[in-house]
């Protein structure tokens, strides 16, 4: 349910009003909106349309606005609202409106009890932040909030299903067409290294049944990624996930009677955990890593039931 809604998400991103009626103007809701069939607040109530939503602007009258737009129910409506709170390409700081108002309601999204769809909300106004001022300095973080979001949704989804402890290759992917466009409008930035983290959790083994072949290649993958993106935000957090890996695979390759193996794969396991220590002391990841390489020089179990 939630991936059709993720997609559907998508599908409205990308679908511009423009695109569906074309209009001179445009305009991006900045605050819920009613509907009406007429510019009269006492006329019947057509729809209710929520923040971040795009509207064509058809007609004026007075302080109103006669727009096409796409409202909660995913239905096209054309009719009037009140030209307050709508963001134009041309509205001066209307990047750091959007941007604001993506923020607040992503916040929002977090709070206990916050506003139903806010989530989805900050995600439409990040989008609209970066699809209306491109060259705005907020545009690569406001695609890559929109796309964390919507990765957010997916992923919620595809776990909750019984095939997400399957292969990668048989598990539902997360849809990676925001990601990507991360990669592709803005490639060698910290969004961008962002964004491939995220997409390496469709690479990833879902149960490994307690094999040693998924956290053989999970290492692999997470060593990879910091090779090609050693400056990214995400390159402790790649190199520790590496390192639990090696970490597990020391029980697996006992249970393979493989000591060789085992040894080799706790030889590993703390060498990466020192590299994060020696590269990121400051984070928290270095004393995560500590602790990780404490254990297995212990020689603590850090995999299966075995309790000591």
């Amino acid at each position: 349910m939630l991936l059709l809604l993720g997609l559907g998400l998508l599908a409205t991103l990308h679908a511009s009003a423009q695109d569906t009626f074309p209009a001179k103007e445009r305009v991006v809701l900045v605050r819920e909106a009613i509907v009406y069939i007429s510019p009269d607040a006492s006329s019947a109530k057509l729809a209710q349309a929520e923040r971040g939503r795009e509207g064509a602007v058809l007609d004026r009258s007075r302080q109103w606005v006669q727009v096409f737009i796409n409202t909660e129910q995913g239905r096209n409506v054309t009719g009037w609202i009140l030209d307050k709170g709508l963001v134009r390409a041309s509205t001066p700081n209307g990047d750091r409106i959007l941007f604001g108002e993506a923020v607040d309601s992503e916040a929002e999204a977090q709070r206990r009890r916050g506003r139903k769809n806010a989530a989805q909300d900050a995600m439409r106004l990040y989008y609209r932040t970066f699809e209306y001022f491109p060259s705005s300095p907020l545009a690569g973080e406001a695609l890559y909030r929109a796309a964390d979001i919507k990765w957010q949704i997916d992923a919620a989804d595809a776990k909750s299903r019984p095939s997400a402890k399957d292969d990668p290759r048989y598990r539902p992917h997360i849809d990676e067409d925001l990601m990507r466009e991360v990669r592709k409008k803005f490639p060698k930035t910290r969004w961008h290294a962002l964004a491939e983290f995220n997409l390496l959790e469709n690479k990833l083994c879902g149960d490994w049944g307690g094999k040693s072949k998924c956290p053989e290649k999970d290492t692999e993958i997470y060593e990879e990624y910091v090779k090609e993106f050693p400056q990214s935000p995400k390159a402790a957090e790649a190199l520790y996930l590496a390192a639990t890996r090696q970490a597990a695979l020391i029980e697996i390759y006992k249970t393979e009677n493989n000591p060789g193996k085992s040894q080799a794969a706790k030889a590993k396991g703390i060498a990466l955990a020192q590299r994060v220590m020696a590269q990121f002391p400051d984070s928290d990841w270095s004393p995560r890593a500590a602790r990780l390489a404490f254990l297995m020089e212990q020689g603590v179990p850090l995999y299966g039931n075995t309790l000591e």
